[in-house]
């Protein structure tokens, strides 16, 4: 049950910004093995001016930041699957990879709450060690 964000430096259109959302997603599947139908992203956009990267700040309109919250469990293979699959998704829709920045952030289930309750508590109806 990841929490995405998708920053950018652009206007999408709503079928661009759903593509993006589709990217992501679809790489968290294929990385994560979450279900499909787990779905919590959301894509906020900034002005060129408010979202600055690296020496120059002279970055391109097409840097897209992607910053994951998950449970910890997942195995540096599947970490680099992830970081893989996003990139070659994003690609896809003409963001460069080197215009793309990913953060994996990881907490331990207990520190998720769900319903009330803690997610260690739950049956979440996939494996979080993959």
């Amino acid at each position: 049950m990841p929490s995405s964000l998708i920053e950018v430096r652009r206007i999408y259109t709503p079928q661009q910004q759903v593509a993006l959302i589709d990217a992501v997603h679809g790489a968290l599947v294929a990385a994560f093995k979450i279900p499909a139908h787990d779905r919590s992203i959301r894509v906020l956009t900034y002005e060129p001016h408010a979202m600055v990267h690296g020496p120059d700040a002279g970055v391109a309109d097409s840097y897209t930041r992607v910053t994951i919250d998950c449970f910890s469990g997942r195995s540096i293979d599947a970490k680099r699957n992830l970081y893989r699959e996003i990139v070659e998704r994003l690609e896809a829709l003409d963001i460069p990879r080197d215009n793309v920045s990913i953060l994996l952030r990881e907490s331990a289930p207990e520190n998720w709450g769900l319903g009330g309750r803690a997610a260690c508590d739950l049956d979440l109806g996939f494996d979080i060690n993959v």
